[in-house]
Order: C-alpha cells, then sequence, then structure tokens
C-alpha cells in the first residue's frame, strides 16, 4: 500500500528520528535521446548579489494554507545574510520553487538557498499544510504538494506584473526550476511525473524517491539533479537512484559517499559548499544556458573528493 509505503520511509525533513530504509523496484533503463533543453543560450551573472526576503501569505481553494519564504538578489552589500524586505537587485531572475521535508519549514534550508539568490534566483519556498512543521504529519499528503507548488508557483510569477510588489519587472517568468528535500524531493519528482508543471525548465531532487508519484516522466525535457547520500538511513540510497536512472533528460547524480539523509544541505561545512556549488552551477546552466557552468559543474562536484558525479548532461 502507498501509505504504509511512504510511512516507511519517514521523509525525515531535518529533524524526524531515522525510519526504515525503503528500497524501490528495478526500474527499465531510459529510452531513447531527447531533445535538448529549451532555455536558450545566455550568460549568468558573475557577480554575488546581496539577499533579501520576504513572506507571502498564500493558500489554494481555501483551506491549504501555503505561507511563502521568498529570498531574491537584492541592492547592497553581498554579505550572504538574508535582510528582510530590501530592494531588489536590476535584473530579471529566474524563479526556482523549493519544497522542504517532513516536519520542516523553508527557513530551515536557508544556507543553502540563500546562497542561490545570492546567485541570481528568486528562491519561494511554500511551507505545506500538513507536513510542514506544526502540521499534523500525515505524510499522504505529499500526494497533494505537487499541486500546491504549482499554485505557489503561479502566484509567484505574477508578482512580476503586480502593480506596487517589490518584485515587478524582476522575475524571468520563463525560466523556472523546481527542487525539494525528501518529501519535498518527492514534491519535485511529482512535479515531472504526473504532476507534470509545463513551465517547469529543470529540477533538482535531495534525498527523493519516487514513491506515490511513479518514474513516468513527462513533457519537455527538463535537466535532472539528484543529490543523495550513499549511507543515507530514511531513504535508501538504491530508491533514489532508481527513480534517477528512469530520467529520460539530461540528468547527473551527485552522491556522496559518507552523506546521511540531508544534514549537509542544513549545517554549513565542506560537504553543503560542495552541494551548493554543484546546485548553482546545475541551475546557471539550465536556467541561464551558461554553458561555461556546466563545464565547470563536474569540477565543483568533485572537489576534495566529498562526493561523486553521475554525469549525463
Amino acid at each position: 500500500m502507498i501509505a504504509a509505503a511512504l510511512l516507511s520511509v519517514g521523509l525525515a525533513g531535518c529533524s524526524g528520528a531515522p525510519a526504515p530504509a525503503v528500497r524501490s523496484a528495478p526500474t527499465a533503463p531510459p529510452k531513447a535521446t531527447t531533445p535538448a533543453p529549451r532555455v536558450p543560450a545566455g550568460h549568468a551573472p558573475t557577480e554575488a548579489f546581496a539577499v533579501g526576503v520576504r513572506q507571502l501569505k498564500l493558500n489554494r481553494d481555501g483551506d491549504r494554507p501555503l505561507p511563502v519564504t521568498v529570498w531574491y538578489p537584492a541592492r547592497g552589500e553581498a554579505d550572504g545574510t538574508p535582510e528582510r524586505s530590501v530592494a531588489a537587485a536590476t535584473g530579471r531572475f529566474p524563479v526556482v520553487m523549493f519544497s522542504h521535508g517532513l516536519g520542516a519549514r523553508p527557513e530551515d534550508y536557508q544556507l543553502l538557498l540563500s546562497r542561490w539568490a545570492s546567485a541570481g534566483f528568486v528562491v519561494a519556498a511554500p511551507k505545506f499544510p500538513h507536513t510542514g512543521q506544526g502540521g499534523d504529519g500525515n505524510v499522504l499528503d505529499v500526494l497533494n504538494q505537487p499541486a500546491d507548488v504549482s499554485y505557489a508557483l503561479t502566484q509567484v510569477l505574477a508578482l512580476d506584473t503586480k502593480a506596487g510588489d517589490p518584485l515587478r519587472g524582476r522575475l524571468d517568468t520563463e525560466r523556472v526550476a523546481a527542487a525539494g528535500h525528501s518529501a519535498g524531493g518527492v514534491t519535485t519528482i511529482g512535479l515531472f511525473t504526473a504532476g507534470r508543471d509545463e513551465r517547469l525548465d529543470a529540477g533538482i531532487v535531495f534525498a527523493g524517491t519516487g514513491l506515490g508519484v511513479g518514474t513516468a516522466f513527462a513533457g519537455a525535457a527538463a535537466p535532472q539533479l539528484f543529490v543523495h547520500g550513499e549511507a543515507d538511513e530514511v531513504v535508501d540510497y538504491a530508491a533514489g537512484k532508481a527513480v534517477y536512472d528512469a530520467v529520460p533528460w539530461p540528468k547527473a547524480m551527485l552522491s556522496l559517499p559518507k552523506g546521511d539523509h540531508g544534514r549537509a544541505l542544513l549545517t554549513d561545512g565542506k560537504a553543503l559548499r560542495v552541494v551548493s556549488d554543484t546546485t548553482v552551477e546545475f541551475l546557471r546552466w539550465t536556467l541561464y544556458g551558461d554553458a561555461a557552468a556546466k563545464k565547470r559543474l563536474p569540477a565543483d562536484a568533485t572537489r576534495g573528493n566529498l562526493a561523486t558525479l553521475d554525469d549525463h548532461l
């Protein structure tokens, strides 16, 4: 049963106790070559930005409150510390939707997400009504979360033309990615399978599995980067690898031999720097069309011998 399987995964976000590992059944290798990504060639910003942060109060269908934390490139000195409601930097910036893990909050991932914003991306992260911190912990509600992300994305993109909004004219609404950790990784996979959102150009899956959302990737080619610890005590590495193997598009998998379920995403250190630098280069390539970033990606991924990269980009 899906319920039993998802509950056994645990999808522990950042603070839950380890749960028994789940192993997915083997999947067939990807079939045929597919078209190249649709984002045209370009250049990502070379400077680091200051980071602003703000909150949006959204609610889907009146009964699914979705407060969204938004980190964005801002004016001022790039010191890495997000500043609330500071003016946005000049330019038009791609959008990344981020989904948290079970029992977590968007701000738990601020170290990583603010680095994405500093590199020139607007990052929007909803807190889900049942799987977020303080919710009832209903793991099956993960299956409703791809639709939550799509709804939140529509509202975030609308800010680009909203009179008086601080992000008016600052969003590149044609360049969008989705990312997520653990239960948020399931959510992100779902946005490219059963709940395919055709606005998405790329995806990043941290410690994710296809339980409940499947591996029937659909729509236009959207490059995928999977990040998974080989010592993951919650979502078995083989389960994440099985989903990765099923991706029919350009893809890469960053594997951390000593990595667990995701503490590297939450605590500053060498592992987080490898993960953040690798994901930034991936986003620069997929959302800005920056070919130089794609070339740098393997070196960033393997720096310090903390990770390996299976590269099919």
